[in-house]
């Protein structure tokens, strides 16, 4: 065990703060669903926007791009990088179309698109899938990483990691509601963001004195490329193009969902106004892409020089499990080399960082399985005190199989492809659903059936019987397969019923000749669905600013990069190219039609 004295008055004086400022958000969230879930739709964008990255910012993303850099280098990061498309197309497109629902949470939005039984088929089942299934998952991720700090850092087991966690957390989780976990996460988005530049800075100094030596290191040298290497086209493809042309609008993942979706869509609805909606979801894109890599990066690269092999790793902690050695390890590993004092702070933002995303996925989880399971199909009657006592149940019950889940896996890459592959084909399906009337609640069930069998098949191919042909390929079928197969169903099914179509228009004014039939029609009956006459479509313009703010994004995240590099000269001209992309944003977001 590392930790001296100091370390742990360090961490002890985290979790009174902690605990402090969930006791003092929490003194409204038993009133009821509002309260406990949304925090009585009253938040402004700038909290909303840092919980949104503090959700994201768990102790399981350093380890992620810890193993992408050192298997496939900095330029690998564009797995994730390229989900700036979607995060842009939700803050300037889908963010006011949220805000403008006024549902509970983003299921519910079944039922005022769709009609039938099927749709309150489909909005069960995905509080099932989605609540229970999906979040699960997300903790179990997280909770390998934690397994992972536990066991270098003060020598704990996976399961006595687990347990201490898992009571923690529920606690905390169940205490406030939502608005406990939005003040409580600006502070320890606040603590995770200076232990990871501290400890970047503090490693740096002290295993190569500084970054020029770090990157002329023959181990680091060539893993510092932002764009994968062209003349490798396998991992060229399989990086940069499948990414940026394909997976971004095409697969559902939590936190990047295509039109916005998750806990994304839980802060849209917590939010004061459209404004403020937007605002949230444009801050936290800048934050987790253009801010956050770069102080994980650098600690990615120096475990290189440090800890070259899984051998290594393994021989420098011979007493951890050799199923959790893997790549994401050396991220704690290095940590482990910090001095006192500063180590305690960096394993109180470790901790900040997990308690941030598992205590937002256990309320946005519960939130689902509460208002559109319980609530909706076995206790319409529910009072608002019984659905925030079914909702603290839950978060247990979840946080419980999450437990159980994170003692199979083994690293944090592992877990992100097997999410990327589930959620392949079905991102359209959410892009669409808004803007073209055909799309029916048989096309969403299809799109997460045949995207859930497609991974399904690839898993076992692979552990029963050695078949894998690589991410690409996987990707690409599951992507294709399913929206073959959604477009099928979509055609050879009946449209939700006319009224329903009529009201969801009325009610989100998306405009757009995807609902000029559904208009036209009703006119014709001398039924007006516009607010106005002449009112502008002003998709092509979210759309502008959408490309806008990823040249911004891209720019101040590449400037910072070549800044570090020494290569002063091309960071100034990516610099003057992030300031005219803002302005020209600041210009498009000012036409952009606001209520």
């Amino acid at each position: 065990m590392n930790l001296n004295t100091l370390d742990w008055i360090i961490v002890g004086v985290f979790f009174v703060l902690l605990i402090s400022i969930g006791i003092w958000a929490s003194r409204n969230a038993g009133r009821g669903y509002n309260e406990f879930f949304l925090s009585g739709r009253n938040m402004p964008w700038w909290l909303l926007g840092v919980s949104m990255v503090a959700t994201t910012f768990s102790c399981d993303t350093p380890n992620l791009v810890t193993d992408i850099v050192r298997q496939k280098g900095v330029g690998g990061n564009w797995l994730w990088w390229a989900f700036l498309f979607t995060g842009m197309l939700t803050v300037f497109v889908y963010a006011k179309l949220w805000n403008r629902s006024k549902v509970l949470t983003d299921l519910e939005f079944y039922e005022i698109r769709y009609s039938g039984k099927m749709a309150a088929f489909l909005r069960g089942f995905r509080a099932i899938y989605l609540g229970a299934f999906f979040n699960i998952m997300v903790i179990a991720s997280v909770s390998i990483a934690l397994i992972k700090i536990s066991g270098v850092m003060l020598g704990w087991s996976a399961g006595q990691t687990l347990i201490i966690a898992a009571v923690i957390v529920v606690f905390y989780s169940a205490l406030g509601g939502l608005k406990s976990i939005l003040y409580s996460d600006f502070f320890q988005f606040s603590l995770a963001m200076a232990g990871a530049i501290g400890a970047a800075i503090i490693l740096v100094n002290k295993e190569t004195g500084d970054l020029a030596t770090l990157f002329s290191h023959p181990a680091v040298a060539p893993q510092l490329n932002l764009i994968p290497d062209i003349n490798n086209t396998e991992m060229f493809v399989s990086l940069l193009i499948i990414p940026l042309a394909v997976q971004w609008w095409s697969v559902w993942y939590p936190g990047a969902e295509p039109g916005g979706g998750g806990y994304i869509a839980q802060r849209m609805l917590s939010a004061k106004d459209e404004k403020n909606a937007i605002g949230a979801t444009l801050l936290f894109n800048f934050f987790h892409y253009a801010m956050r890599p770069w102080p994980w990066i650098i600690v990615g690269l120096l475990s290189l020089i440090v800890f070259p092999d899984l051998a290594s790793l393994q021989q420098a902690f011979p007493n951890i499990d050799p199923q959790y050695v893997q790549h994401d390890l050396a991220y704690p590993a290095m940590l482990k080399r910090l001095p006192n004092g500063f180590l305690g702070l960096v394993v109180a933002s470790l901790i900040a960082a997990f308690m941030s995303t598992t205590a937002s996925h256990l309320n946005w989880g519960s939130s689902y399985i509460v208002n559109d399971f319980y609530v909706r199909f076995l206790k319409p009657e529910a009072t608002q005190q019984q659905q925030v006592i079914a909702g603290r149940i839950t978060t247990a019950v979840l946080m419980f199989f999450a437990v159980l889940l994170a003692l199979m896996l083994q690293n944090a890459l592992q877990a992100f492809h097997i999410l990327l592959q589930i959620g392949a084909g079905t991102g359209l399906i959410y892009i669409l659903r808004w803007f073209w009337w055909r799309i029916n609640a048989y096309t969403e069930l299809t799109g997460m059936l045949v995207s859930f069998i497609v991974a399904l098949g690839f898993l076992a191919a692979e552990r029963f019987w050695g078949y894998n042909p690589g991410e690409t390929f996987k990707i690409l079928a599951g992507v294709g397969i399913t929206t073959i197969s959604w477009l099928i169903v979509t055609y050879l099914t009946p449209p939700a019923d006319k009224e329903i179509l009529r009201a969801f228009y009325k009610r989100i004014r998306p405009g757009g000749p995807g609902w000029k039939k559904i208009v036209v029609d009703a006119e014709n009956e001398g039924i007006s669905l516009e607010k106005s006459k002449g009112l502008k479509w002003d998709v092509p313009t979210g759309i502008l600013a959408m490309i806008w703010g990823v040249l911004f994004v891209y720019s101040t995240l590449f400037a910072i990069g070549e800044l570090l590099y020494a290569k002063y000269l091309t960071s100034i001209f990516l610099i003057i190219i992030g300031l005219v992309s803002l302005w020209l944003l600041t210009k498009t977001w000012k036409k952009l039609r606001l209520e």
